[in-house]
């Protein structure tokens, strides 16, 4: 069973954990990953994602296909927001599920790195003084996305 969602509304991880853990008698393993918007101690108050809808999801169904058959997985769950979201607010949700752990941990992280550097989301960060800024690409998550070729 793979979920691909885009939204706007906050996610219930409480209820997106169980509903993983039902899928099957043979869940043995589920790992999951929620990302929130971080502030960094420099005024960020927000941060605003926007996506281009139809290839977003086109893409994150293919990243969790991917991980599905690379992993052996019962099921994932793919949760991203877009809007604007408040520091602390949850931003996204990976879980996975499978027979044995070792593969549901690592289908998460492939899938959280494989996000951060291939999904068409675009963020703009607004501080306190009222400055926006587009957020680059950082070397360090092509660098872990690439471990995994």
């Amino acid at each position: 069973m793979i979920r691909v969602l885009v939204q706007t509304d906050a996610f219930d991880l409480g209820g997106e954990m169980a509903s993983l853990s039902h899928i099957s008698d043979s869940v043995g393993g589920i790992s999951v990953f929620m990302g929130q918007v971080r502030g960094q101690g420099d005024g960020l108050e927000s941060l605003t994602l926007e996506h281009y809808p139809g290839m977003t999801e086109k893409v994150l169904i293919g990243l969790a296909e991917e991980a599905s058959a690379r992993f052996s997985l019962l099921g994932c769950t793919v949760i991203h927001r877009v809007g604007t979201m408040r520091v602390g607010e949850p931003i996204v949700f990976v879980g996975t599920a499978s027979g044995h752990r070792a593969e549901a941990l690592q289908a998460t992280a492939f899938l959280i790195d494989r996000l951060k550097t291939g999904a068409p989301f675009w963020k703009c960060e607004r501080f306190a003084d009222g400055r926006t800024t587009w957020v680059e690409a950082r070397e360090a998550d092509d660098d872990a996305a690439a471990l995994w070729d």
